[in-house]
């Protein structure tokens, strides 16, 4: 074989290795985006050109947690120490709109034109998240990883993997990521789940303790609970405000507590479902910021 013959073989050789290859993380992986979801088919983040938010202002009667979030967020995205969140309660309370309009709202207050990244991963897809924190963990970017609804069932064992890369495993949770979720359980875990583990456990406060080490990766537990009449009042005037809906006061009050009435319940989501009706009604667009 001449040289030129043998140094194409080798030039096709690499070629071939380097398709073979994962590419290169060169810390550019989020661009210009702030918003991604995480694809774990195909080991890649997909932005999100719009996220689905309200702004932070707009989210009554969970001063508290949002205050606190706020500033725990903010932390985080300077460099300073902070915890992960586990925010849990009701249905409808606010839970996943706080961590989104947070995550606005801090950008919104750094002098960084691109900042602090939001990252969600699906509840199905936990067991991949440490193949997620491989790749952020190489970034430049600071970023919250989000899980809406995070709960587990019968012989899920995600809860273990959740356990691990959050705080006990050799490498630990990356310096640049902080972990959000949501949860309408404290702990996360299901009543039969926990009797499960406990008919297999030797001791049965071994599984009271599995079921606490969960919640105790995180930091901070905020708590969501039902609103009462005049916080949901208080939410749907703030709206109807915010969004040019004119309507005498005393006659969205009434509008909105016969539509609670007919919902069973009384929610942030539920508020902002009235609104969505009522500006339908009148004809009024509702324009959401970026």
């Amino acid at each position: 074989m001449t040289d030129d013959a043998l140094l194409t073989q080798i030039t096709r050789l690499a070629d071939a290795l380097d398709r073979l290859s994962p590419p290169k993380n060169e810390g550019k992986i989020y661009g210009d985006d702030d918003a991604f979801v995480w694809d774990p088919a195909k080991g890649a983040l997909k932005p999100v050109a719009k996220v689905n938010r309200v702004p932070l202002a707009l989210l009554q009667g969970i001063d508290s947690q949002r205050e606190t979030l706020l500033k725990n967020t903010h932390n985080h995205a300077r460099g300073l120490p902070s915890n992960n969140a586990l925010l849990w309660g009701a249905r409808g309370t606010g839970k996943s709109s706080i961590v989104k309009a947070t995550h606005a709202e801090v950008n919104s207050l750094l002098s960084e034109k691109h900042a602090l990244v939001l990252i969600e991963i699906h509840r199905e897809d936990i067991p991949t998240l440490p193949k997620l924190l491989d790749i952020v963990r190489q970034q430049n970017r600071r970023c919250i990883v989000f899980c809406d609804d995070l709960t587990f069932e019968g012989l899920d064992d995600g809860y273990k993997a959740l356990k691990a890369v959050l705080e006990g495993g050799l490498e630990g949770r990356p310096e640049n990521v902080v972990f959000y979720a949501t949860s309408n359980r404290r702990h996360m875990m299901a009543r039969d789940m926990i009797e499960n583990e406990q008919a297999v456990s030797i001791h049965r406060g071994e599984a009271v303790e599995e079921k606490v080490s969960l919640s105790d990766r995180f930091g901070l537990w905020l708590g969501f609970h039902h609103l009462d009449q005049d916080t949901y009042f208080k939410i749907v005037l703030g709206y109807a405000t915010a969004f040019g809906i004119s309507i005498e006061s005393d006659d969205l009050i009434a509008k909105a507590k016969e539509w609670s009435v007919t919902r069973g319940s009384r929610s942030g989501r539920v508020a902002w479902q009235f609104i969505q009706h009522l500006a339908g009604e009148q004809g009024v667009a509702i324009t959401l910021p970026d």
